[in-house]
């Protein structure tokens, strides 16, 4: 009677797990530098704005899962973005500067190869370049992360559907004397696009790298969202035309990286990263837009890379935080120091402490970063995790092996 019970139960429990639905459409979105605190002080500004004292919540932060994630790399408590972009994308430490290697520089394969070998559309988005650490750590092997024009040239070889985004910083090498990546990627049978506004006219194309407008730095980085001008790529836009891109019956996994806000914590520019988690956050929106059409067969995942700049909603004494001390700040710090205003960059500094926005370094720390989760699959997310898991528990809801 026991071993029938027993027998019974397995059934049930494999019956359960056989029933329950997998992810069919995934979006992984990676906030570069995005840790618990950049959340918490986008979500006290918004409370702010409705003149609250508290926080008003993100799309992302009422997922129903979280959950938190270390993100220590092989040999350094304090990870580097390849590091942390190699264990998001592959399931395996690396070393501080290394992009998608193990430490004795053997090539490890991210998920997305595994998700395209199973009859899956695979996209590939970012705010920053292509190039860089985090979409890089997605399609490419390199024993230097700065082997920039190494890492874009392996971009056409995947067969991947859809990237898009910031272009790449060295198209033509480092002494601009080689072959350019833009050749490579059209020979490769991608149709490159410039701007939002001119996908119609590549409708039809199997494969797509979508770039900014030719007349703006499509080769850079999007624009900061408090730097942004009229018809600048959104991360939100960019979030729709993937989708319209990659839907199709079998399905899609979409990895897309907010990468700004890393570079404004960096700086230590509160307001600008506030702006850039809010993008984040439209972006997400969208993906729950289309999480709505299909409930049972969605999965979005939110997550961090590490955090920067060890950010605390607090400056020395006191206890309230002043947002208005923001508000004389039109641009970031960067695009002031870019154009040679270094009074005004200085400026934000004295900002932030008056806003008593609190930094500890110009640099990434090693605090653990959030994990949110809904749709299919994201009971796997819930709890203490390492930033390994997070590709596996992916692969896990997608019935895709390891």
């Amino acid at each position: 009677m026991k071993r029938l019970l027993t027998m019974l139960a397995v059934a049930l429990l494999v019956g359960c797990q056989q029933s329950a639905p997998q992810a069919k459409y995934v979006f992984y979105f990676i906030g570069d530098g995005m840790g618990l605190a950049q959340v918490a002080l986008a979500e006290a500004w918004l409370a702010h704005t409705e003149d609250e004292i508290g926080f008003e919540k993100l799309s992302f932060t009422e997922f129903p899962v979280f959950g938190t994630a270390t993100t220590f790399s092989t040999y350094n408590f304090i990870t580097c973005s390849s590091a942390s972009g190699t264990a998001l994308a592959t399931g395996h430490k690396t070393v501080n500067g290394m992009l998608g290697v193990t430490p004795d520089t053997l090539d490890l394969e991210a998920i997305t190869y595994k998700i395209k070998k199973a009859g899956y559309r695979v996209g590939i988005t970012s705010t920053v370049t292509l190039d860089h650490a985090t979409p890089g750590a997605f399609y490419a092997n390199a024993a230097s992360r700065s082997d920039y024009y190494d890492i874009a040239v392996q971009l056409p070889r995947t067969g991947f559907d859809f990237f898009g985004g910031g272009g790449f910083v060295q198209p033509e090498g480092k002494n601009k004397d080689q072959v350019s990546v833009l050749s490579l990627i059209e020979e490769g049978g991608y149709q490159i696009v410039y701007g939002i506004d001119n996908i119609e006219a590549s409708a039809g194309a199997e494969k797509m790298v979508l770039l900014q407008e030719k007349e703006r730095d499509c080769m850079g980085a999007l624009p900061y969202a408090i730097d942004r001008k009229e018809d600048d790529m959104t991360h939100a836009a960019l979030i729709t035309a993937a989708i319209d891109f990659l839907e199709n019956e079998k399905g899609f996994f979409l990895m897309s990286e907010s990468g700004r806000i890393d570079w404004a914590c960096h700086s230590n520019d509160g307001k600008t990263s506030i702006l850039e988690t809010l993008d984040l956050n439209e972006a997400v929106k969208v993906a729950l837009e289309f999480a709505q059409k299909h409930p049972e067969e969605t999965l979005i995942v939110v997550t961090a890379d590490h955090e920067t700049g060890g950010l605390a909603l607090g400056l020395e004494n006191g206890y309230s935080l002043y947002f208005d001390q923001l508000s004389g700040q039109n641009a970031s710090k960067d695009m002031l120091l870019q154009s040679g205003d270094k009074e005004m960059a200085g400026q934000v500094a004295e900002m932030n402490n008056r806003a008593r926005i609190g930094w500890t370094t110009f640099s990434h720390t090693g605090i653990p970063v959030p994990v949110y989760a809904t749709g299919a699959g994201s009971e796997f997310f819930a709890g203490s995790m390492d930033n390994t898991d997070i590709p596996k528990k992916i692969c896990r809801a997608m019935g895709i092996v390891f």
